[in-house]
């Protein structure tokens, strides 16, 4: 019934039939049985919430997490039963920190419905009955002929009906879909290429079948089918028909096109990969901390409410004669009375589960990370890009580093080709002024022409003419657009600029018109070239398009003499084995050469063919591509069987220079300890020769092979050698070159011992390796029994999928466009800054984030324990020690805000040490600061303060309670608020003693925080508020600070409970000092002496100039305010710090 409804409401789902038709212009074939199929409408929603939704699905997000979800029942708890405390307490610290997540989550949003806005309600034009209108993106349906014009983007995917050329052609770039700036070339197919105008476009009668909806951008399957007059004409759309919804029109003044896919089904809308939510290591250990909170929370619930039972078991304490009991109290269920008790303690002792963790965090990441935005060092002057960040949630994660996986070109190397050699027919050349050379003579030497024979001219002629006619490079239209091209009266070129998807082919192209074989553009389906000055046109009779499974490209051409040639470029793997003529053994050999100096190399050849063979293969050719069903695999076949039988005319050798710095950042991350991996395409020997130039080989490393296996047996022998080499010589250190076919032989049967070999290295250079593949070599990593961190970095749409699967994915701002940019977590424009990246702002984030979880932890002990030990003098009775508005603004006003600060500014050790030191990152590796003993010594810590608090006021003033002048007694209350200034005073100066960097905002907030907790206290005690129940609180702050007793308690217990603290510091620091701490006590430089440590002494003051610098010195601390530091001018990578992070005031001379 519901397929019968769907069918006669005409609403034929997506997919449910494999293919869909499409009327032009939406003329409907007028017999009555059609029903039209319903399609997406053009909106476009990135937008998570609606205003209807937001509320409902924004507290369900937030009630997912465990901390929120447990403070909501206990707030519930509190509004159902009688317990010691007001829901207050735990409901204002809940609604502030829902609130402010929400109102952070619902900007954000909002940011995203105002961009989706703009792009729907973008004007566009229409061809609607006989003429052009105006109405808005999100109006266009399928079948809609729309107009677009120069330099605007698409607003859907259109089929390519006609432009302002009489071939129908048109230049689109990608550059916001796949990252490539390259100018594309679309054609329309001929029947509609004639309609530029809209009179003769709303004629138009045709129907377009095409595959449903997918995300991949580079296939599209179609036909078109014309009706004229009496005939109808059948004719294949591709991808090259195909414009794509983000693609920007260019070079072309306007073109129509229909419209296929609009809305969420686009390609581009299909491609917005929803990224799996990255958590990183720290979040993991928060959980676990909160898990033994929670138990320890459980504990002491239980324990109360049992002491409590095993207490009035004594008559005496059940009932006593002031306290009697009510007739429902002593009827009760006892099972009823003991749940509530026990409800009731853990309502009292919730607090120790800290709930402003989370929002402080939040906001520490989200602020702390306009930190690597502001950093000058990560600033690119040439390109005027700065570092970018995508991701905050994983800042202190570039602290956590320990693989690096990445990519060569354009990441290591400038993606920037420079032609440096060729072989033609078995002879090597060099390009010297502008002429081809063969290798060892100079240009004016005597034997110069010595291999210029005939036949080698004619074959050094044709090898040029098939580097400038085998490519899909675009010359800028400005400079075609004269009757004689770029050519002046004088013969003299003005240099003409070229367009290319890809830098080798702009390299190749640019090269031969320096040696006289000039590309000078197309025009329909002629290629112009001229040749030592004689133009010469090429009829272009069809492009094989380059594919990553052939690794080539062809063109078949008609030569002015009438002849059919086949060009071909590609991989010497891909060419040389289907070339049955030519120099094969010598450009072999070459080829190798080439690739040993770290050039790129191609091989180019040929083939002609007789008019029968080209008419065959036009047909096999016409056929395959107006297949609707696995065109792919026909064109495949077809290419195959063209491609074979070729003459080989030679090889050319590009050079990609490295970018700076490269080798430095290479060795520091070694250094470090992180294992750098380098996945790249390029054929084994280039990528070896590159690896050794960069540093990432060295030559004293033993390099292991495991390459060209073509079965698993001979790859599992290949690996057990490997492995007993590696055991036999241990001493040395190795490197392992895999290709990606040995690779994925690796994988399928022998990982286990595939990544014993792995390990065992040093470096590991994959080359021949697919997009895929990186992201599997990165996900076995990751996923290995160790769990290591992963970091990739590339800066091509063929790294996305390694972006994305590791831990933190870097994207390089490239050449090949923004499309690995917009897929990363951070985004930087060069190699060299990854140092600066991990080992300084990855240290500080993780340093301070680690500080501020435990810190969270240990305040929370400290204000909940008291409470506890409070239940053991006031019989269980689940009295509370604080008054309520206390527990509410502990964690919200007290104590929130110096830690905030600190974790925001916190340096431990100066920026240029770290980054000169790359072995401290060592220090923070493996999560050293949130394992298992920092957070017991912090919980161990957080339980001794509170004895101290409670035990030490207790002690101090709980036998004599009559400490006022009058003889008046302390109360309860009293007790309570000394307990609490005590503690207050304590964990701020806690936070004080952790701080090395001082700046005037962490002042203000530690010693504002004390003070302003005495005004509040002052004040909320100072009047009677008439909206409370009770004034317990009225006059007690004034009366116990007016007590010296209780001066002389504060002061007593707050030092008894530092003092420790310090000697330990003390003692650790001189018996057991980290390489950290060594360093924060390093000397550095002449003219000042530094006791190793950041607190410098000016000349002539000697280390025991005063006993208050001393202590200072002891904990690694300095002010800033008088400290002069001093970095040499050779520190190896930044020796001018413009960073933001140093916020202190320094002394200019010497910094």
């Amino acid at each position: 019934v519901w397929s019968y409804l769907q069918l006669q409401s005409g609403f034929d789902p997506p997919h449910q039939s494999d293919t869909r038709t499409i009327y032009i212009a939406n003329r409907f074939p007028q017999h009555g049985h059609y029903v039209p199929q319903k399609f997406a409408d053009n909106r476009i929603i990135s937008s998570k919430y609606t205003v209807w939704n937001f509320v409902p699905k924004n507290l369900f997000e937030q009630f997912r997490r465990v901390a929120n979800f447990y403070f909501l029942i206990i707030f519930l708890v509190q509004l159902m039963i009688d317990t010691p405390t007001s829901p207050i307490t735990s409901g204002l610290p809940l609604f502030f920190v829902i609130t402010v997540t929400a109102i952070k989550q619902g900007y954000e949003d909002w940011l995203r419905h105002k961009a989706d806005n703009e792009v729907n309600g973008a004007p566009v034009y229409v061809v609607r009955s006989g003429g052009l209108v105006k109405t808005r993106s999100k109006n266009i349906r399928v079948g809609d002929i729309v107009r677009v014009a120069k330099d605007e983007t698409f607003p859907v995917d259109l089929v390519l009906l006609s432009s302002d050329r009489a071939d129908g052609s048109c230049h689109v770039t990608t550059a916001s879909l796949d990252g490539e700036t390259n100018l594309k070339t679309h054609v329309a197919v001929p029947e509609t290429a004639v309609l530029q105008s809209v009179a003769n476009l709303d004629k138009l009668v045709a129907v377009i079948e095409c595959q449903q909806p997918e995300a991949d951008l580079y296939r599209f399957v179609g036909r078109i089918t014309v009706s004229q007059q009496i005939e109808e004409i059948v004719r294949p759309l591709g991808p090259e028909s195909l414009l794509l919804r983000g693609a920007r029109l260019k070079n072309t003044k306007e073109i129509f096109g229909v419209a296929v896919y609009t809305g969420m089904e686009t390609k581009m809308a299909l491609n917005y990969k929803s990224k799996s939510q990255k958590r990183s290591a720290v979040e993991k250990s928060m959980n676990s901390f909160l898990i033994i909170y929670l138990i320890i929370l459980l504990f002491e619930a239980i324990l109360s409410t049992i002491l409590k039972y095993a207490w009035q078991a004594e008559e005496k304490w059940d009932e006593p004669w002031y306290n009697e009991k009510t007739e429902h109290e002593r009827n009760s269920s006892k099972i009823l009375r003991f749940i509530s008790d026990f409800l009731a303690f853990l309502v009292l002792y919730n607090f120790i589960i800290p709930i402003s963790l989370y929002v402080t965090v939040e906001m520490q990441k989200f602020l702390g990370s306009f930190f690597i935005g502001w950093d000058l060092d990560l600033y690119h002057e040439e390109t005027n890009q700065r570092a970018q960040v995508n991701t905050s949630d994983l800042n202190e994660e570039l602290g956590q580093i320990e693989y690096v996986f990445t990519d060569k070109t354009g990441t290591l190397t400038e993606n920037e080709m420079q032609f440096r050699e060729c072989s033609i027919n078995g002879i090597k050349y060099q390009e010297i002024n502008g002429k081809l050379t063969p290798e060892g003579l100079s240009e004016d030497s005597p034997d110069g022409n010595r291999h210029n024979t005939l036949f080698q001219i004619n074959k050094e002629e044709l090898f040029l003419k098939a580097v400038c006619l085998c490519h899909t490079v675009q010359i800028n239209a400005d400079q075609t657009d004269g009757a004689d091209g770029p050519w002046q009266a004088n013969g003299i070129t003005s240099p003409l600029e070229y367009y290319a998807s890809s830098p080798d082919e702009k390299a190749l192209v640019e090269a031969a018109s320096r040696v006289g074989v000039v590309f000078t553009g197309t025009s329909g389906d002629t290629m112009e070239v001229k040749s030592l000055g004689k133009p010469e046109r090429y009829k272009l009779l069809h492009v094989l398009e380059f594919d990553p499974n052939r690794r080539r490209m062809s063109v078949i051409v008609e030569s002015p003499s009438g002849e059919k040639l086949l060009f071909t470029k590609g991989a010497e793997s891909s060419i040389l084995p289907r070339s049955k003529s030519g120099e094969i053994d010598k450009t072999r050999i070459h080829v190798d050469e080439f690739a040993l100096k770290g050039l790129r190399t191609l091989c180019v050849a040929y083939r002609s063919f007789t008019p029968e063979e080209y008419q065959e293969i036009s047909k096999r050719l016409h056929e395959a591509r107006t297949a609707l069903q696995q065109r792919e695999e026909k064109l495949a076949d077809v290419f195959n069987f063209i491609e074979r039988d070729l003459e080989l005319l030679g090889a050319t050798g590009v050079e990609d220079k490295l970018q700076e710095k490269v080798q430095e950042t290479i060795e520091a991350l070694r250094l470090a300890g992180i294992k750098v991996w380098v996945l790249t395409g390029d054929k084994h020997e280039t990528a070896v020769s590159v690896s050794l130039s960069c540093g990432h080989f060295h030559r004293t490393m033993n390099i292991l092979e495991l390459v060209q296996h073509k079965s698993d047996s001979t790859c599992a022998e290949q690996l057990r050698q490997l492995a007993k080499r590696i055991k036999e010589d241990h001493v040395i250190q190795h490197g392992l070159v895999v290709d990606g076919t040995s690779l994925s032989l690796a994988l399928r049967e022998h990982e286990k011992l595939f990544m014993e070999v792995c390990k065992n290295c040093s470096a590991v250079l994959c080359c021949r390796m697919a997009p895929l593949q990186k992201a599997k070599v990165v996900r076995l990593l990751k996923t290995s029994p160790e769990k290591p961190i992963t970091l990739a970095i590339g800066d091509g749409a063929n790294d996305v999928s390694m972006i994305q699967e590791a831990h933190v994915g870097i994207g390089i701002m490239g050449k090949e466009g923004r499309q690995a940019v917009r897929n990363s977590d951070y985004a930087i424009a060069r190699f060299k800054f990854l140092s600066k990246l991990l080992f300084v702002h990855g240290h500080f984030y993780y340093i301070r984030i680690a500080t501020l979880v435990q810190y969270f932890f240990y305040k929370n002990v400290c204000f909940i324990t008291p409470q506890f030990l409070y239940q053991f003098f006031c019989l269980f009775s689940q009295q509370t020690l604080y008054d309520s508005v206390y527990l509410t603004l502990y964690n919200i006003c007290f104590t929130s805000l110096p830690v905030l600060i600190y974790s925001l500014f916190e340096q431990h050790v100066h920026p240029h040490v770290l980054q000169s030191k790359p072995v401290l990152y060592r220090d923070i590796s493996k999560n050293a600061h949130l394992g298992f003993k920092p957070f017991l010594y912090w919980t161990v810590l957080g339980f001794f303060h509170a004895f101290v608090f409670f035990y030490g006021s207790y002690l101090l003033m709980g036998e004599d309670t009559s400490l006022l002048g009058n003889g008046q007694m302390f109360g309860n209350w009293t007790f309570g608020t000394l307990v609490f200034t005590v503690m207050v005073i304590t964990v701020t100066m806690k936070m004080a003693l952790e701080t090395h960097f001082w700046t005037w905002i962490n002042h203000f907030v530690t010693w504002g925080s004390i003070v302003f907790y005495f005004i509040f206290s002052l004040f909320y005690g100072g009047i009677i508020w008439p909206f409370l129940h009770t004034q317990d609180m009225y006059f007690v702050f004034v009366q116990l600070l007016s007590s010296g007793s209780a001066w002389f308690a504060i002061i007593i217990i707050v030092v008894a409970c530092l003092f420790l603290d310090v000697v330990k510091k003390v003692l650790y620091r001189h018996l057991q000092p980290t390489s950290t701490e060594k360093a924060q006590l390093t000397e550095t430089g002449s003219g000042i002496n530094c006791l190793d440590s950041m607190c410098c002494f000016s000349d002539g003051e000697t280390a025991c100039t005063s006993l208050r610098r001393m202590l200072e010195r002891l904990m690694g601390r300095c002010s800033p305010t008088r400290v002069n530091r001093s970095w040499s001018s050779s520190d190896p990578f930044y020796a001018n710090d413009r960073s933001f992070l140093t916020l202190s005031t320094m002394d200019s001379p010497t910094c």
